[in-house]
């Protein structure tokens, strides 16, 4: 890519995207392009087509994704599956028709195998059984990074998959349904905290900001206690999901971007299948190779939020997979490394979310 080039971000106005594009601005990049879902739906073929013959993107970063955490994997299977493969079939599959030079697609490392190694390299891929409650979202990725290899060894194309770990940072999604652990635990210990010091000033406004299920500062007391204590919430205590015991790791989303416009700028398909036999398994994993288990980091954030209330686990709610460290050998050998640790990011995710 140069400064001039044409530069579609798939998903600009979310947690992966909004990054991307915020350091492709950073970096000089002139002639970004980007559509809000209203302006352009990406499970809509046609719209699709639309857009590339009127754009004509010479650079594709494929952010755009249905997301969520456990609770929302494990109950919208059906959506997760199909919505994430009619994206990915519909911006590849134009980028490849408009000769788009190249292209990044993001996925993620639930990819991996429930019980794979760790920590998880990208050759650990397809070796054995998936996680089950995120199974058909990660099934959709893997079509995605498999398209890519695909395309490249049919059509000689230039498209590379990256599978970050856990992100998190500005623009994330908070909604308690739907929100990734790391969110949804900043959320939910900020309201513990408001309504363990009666602070009703501070849970009306965080609710006028993200409602919870209809449920808005405008709300009654009874109502919104009502729906707090669905979430765990309470006048005494947190309630999380699960024992508290899974390792996860996490990147702050900014490094993330940082690292997919490194990837763009200075990688190539044939850059990653040299003394290969068979070319498989050529996606990059994104991430830290540090971990923290979930009680470690309601720990971490209690302190940051100043919580001075109880946090239990509910270990009849399921934890998901024990263990999802990246091998990030890789890409650290392409030439990029992670600066931002946990403890900074927690407390610059506190920050954001205050404002």
């Amino acid at each position: 890519m140069d400064k001039t080039s044409k530069v579609f971000v798939a998903g600009h106005r979310g947690l992966v995207g909004s990054a991307i594009w915020k350091n492709l601005q950073e970096k000089g990049y002139a002639k970004l392009i980007g559509r809000r879902h209203n302006e352009l739906d990406l499970l809509d073929g046609r719209a699709v087509q639309r857009f590339f013959d009127e754009e004509k993107p010479e650079y594709v970063f494929l952010a755009a994704a249905h997301v969520g955490g456990i609770a929302a994997n494990n109950t919208y299977r059906a959506d997760f599956i199909y919505k994430n493969l009619q994206i990915q079939n519909n911006v590849i599959g134009e980028s490849f028709r408009h000769g788009v030079k190249k292209l990044l697609f993001l996925g993620s490392t639930c990819i991996y195998p429930k019980n794979a190694p760790q920590p998880m390299s990208e050759d650990s891929l397809l070796a054995s059984p998936l996680e089950y409650t995120n199974e058909p979202y990660a099934v959709a990725k893997i079509a995605g990074l498999k398209m890519c290899e695909s395309f490249n060894i049919q059509y000689g194309t230039n498209y590379i998959a990256v599978m970050p770990t856990n992100l998190y940072g500005p623009n994330d999604n908070f909604d308690l349904e739907r929100s990734h652990v790391l969110p949804a635990m900043i959320r939910k210990i900020h309201l513990a905290k408001a309504f363990m010091e009666n602070d009703w000033t501070a849970i009306r406004k965080d609710l006028d900001a993200r409602p919870i299920e209809h449920v808005s500062g405008k709300s009654s007391p009874k109502e919104i206690a009502s729906m707090l204590e669905k979430y765990g919430i309470s006048a005494a205590q947190l309630t999380l999901w699960g024992t508290g015991k899974p390792l996860r790791e996490f990147l702050w989303s900014e490094e993330m971007a940082d690292a997919c416009v490194f990837i763009m700028e200075n990688v190539d398909f044939s850059d990653l299948t040299k003394e290969k036999t068979e070319i498989r398994n050529c996606h990059i994993n994104i991430g830290t190779g540090k971990e923290i288990s979930i009680a470690g980091l309601a720990q971490l954030i209690q302190k940051r939020v100043g919580y001075g209330g109880k946090i239990v686990f509910d270990a009849s709610m399921p934890d998901g997979t024990m263990r999802k460290l990246t091998d990030v050998s890789k890409l650290n050998a392409l030439g990029w490394r992670h600066k931002i640790e946990i403890e900074e990011g927690v407390n610059r995710m506190y920050n954001w979310y205050l404002e």
